[in-house]
């Protein structure tokens, strides 16, 4: 079993997001991992709320081996941020034959020796570094919202509706 894990804020799901998901296709399960509490600080909108907005988003995706995980809730201890390490340590002890790779955007890649025991997981498992296709961004959605623009073009019809029905980033 291969597995992609692909941690995100999704604060909310872009389309940046979307073309780097429709190119794991060749992993048996892709995880849609939203960070309960960042590592360096990003506010972000309620956990709860960006899963159901990451439900609305796989509504829209092609591919179907897409799941979304609160595995992050599970092992979230209350003003702590959960570490890539402590994540992928779960996720293995729950999946003990699971091949697991993390995937990690550019921006990340830069900065990934900062992430905690980042020398161990590259030991224990895959790193993929994955740029998006598409250069959109959730700030551009937020930002877009903020100057009352339109923001069809930089997310999923779900997602957009979700956001519009919810008021959400105004």
């Amino acid at each position: 079993m291969k597995i992609a894990v692909f941690g995100s804020a999704f604060n909310p799901p872009s389309l940046g997001h979307k073309s780097v998901i429709e190119r794991l296709g060749h992993f048996d399960r892709v995880l849609l991992v939203p960070s309960i509490a960042h590592a360096w600080g990003k506010t972000m909108l309620s956990f709860d709320t960006r899963v159901e907005m990451l439900n609305e988003f796989a509504k829209d995706l092609i591919i179907k081996n897409v799941e979304i995980s609160t595995l992050e809730k599970e092992i979230h201890i209350p003003d702590q941020s959960v570490t890539t390490f402590s994540l992928l340590n779960r996720l293995q002890e729950n999946e003990k034959n699971a091949d697991i790779t993390f995937i990690i955007g550019p921006d990340n890649l830069l900065q990934f020796a900062k992430f905690h025991k980042s020398d161990e997981i590259v030991k224990r498992w895959s790193v993929m570094a994955c740029p998006e296709t598409v250069a959109i961004r959730s700030t551009d959605i937020r930002n877009a919202i903020g100057d009352n623009m339109e923001i069809s073009h930089l997310t999923t019809p779900h997602v957009a509706d979700y956001i519009k029905k919810h008021r959400l980033y105004e």
